[in-house]
């Protein structure tokens, strides 16, 4: 009867194995449909970037330190997030979530000052509707912070499940750990694109 129970319990775990390797490959295809949405969005920009309709270039409002201290929550972030799926795979629970924390951090700080920096061009008057230019900027940056607020609530749903609801970390959650760590390294990839065609590029 043990080696039975136990012969079972071994091909329930390579069930979950397996359904958590098929979730993983089908979240990478879905991130290639991402990719075509964004260099679409990049494409967009390229076209559009120097119509300004006699207003403001992105010299006139980007502030590169802001940006800089954006880009260096988002980096970290994904540093983080390495350390809690390193913890994951070790079977080590609470620093799984203490890493999740740290991360949600970074990420809730690169969308506040993302949020401010949109208020205060909107304020002045260089809202998404004064020129193509500007048009492209908040579609594309605004897509994005889309992305990593999205990023953030299924990150917080993670770590509400594990802590209220009290669920292992087991194959399935590693399985969804795994598929929100390759959204979240992509979206990183994607903001350096941002921050060097948009921003660096904008000043020069």
């Amino acid at each position: 009867m043990l080696t039975e129970s136990a012969s079972a319990h071994h091909a329930h775990d390579h069930h979950h194995e397996e359904a958590g390797a098929t979730k993983v490959f089908g979240f990478w295809l879905y991130l290639m449909t991402d990719c075509v949405l964004f260099a679409t969005l990049f494409a967009g920009f390229a076209v559009l970037h120097d119509q300004f309709a006699g207003g403001v270039t992105g010299r006139d409002i980007f502030d590169l330190k802001d940006v800089g201290i954006e880009t260096a929550f988002l980096l970290f972030s994904s540093v983080t997030y390495g350390f809690a799926m390193l913890s994951a795979h070790r079977g080590s629970k609470p620093a799984v979530l203490a890493w999740l924390a740290i991360t949600f951090l970074f990420g809730a700080g690169f969308i506040g000052m993302e949020i401010r920096e949109f208020s205060s061009l909107i304020a002045e008057g260089h809202g998404p509707d004064k020129s193509a230019f500007l048009s492209a900027f908040f579609t594309l940056v605004g897509t994005h912070g889309g992305h990593v607020t999205f990023g953030l609530i299924w990150m917080a749903t993670l770590m509400f499940q594990m802590t209220v609801l009290g669920k292992p970390l087991n194959a399935v959650y590693i399985s969804r750990l795994a598929c929100l760590s390759l959204f979240w390294h992509f979206l990183d990839i994607v903001w350096i694109c941002v921050f060097t065609v948009v921003y660096l590029m904008g000043v020069l």
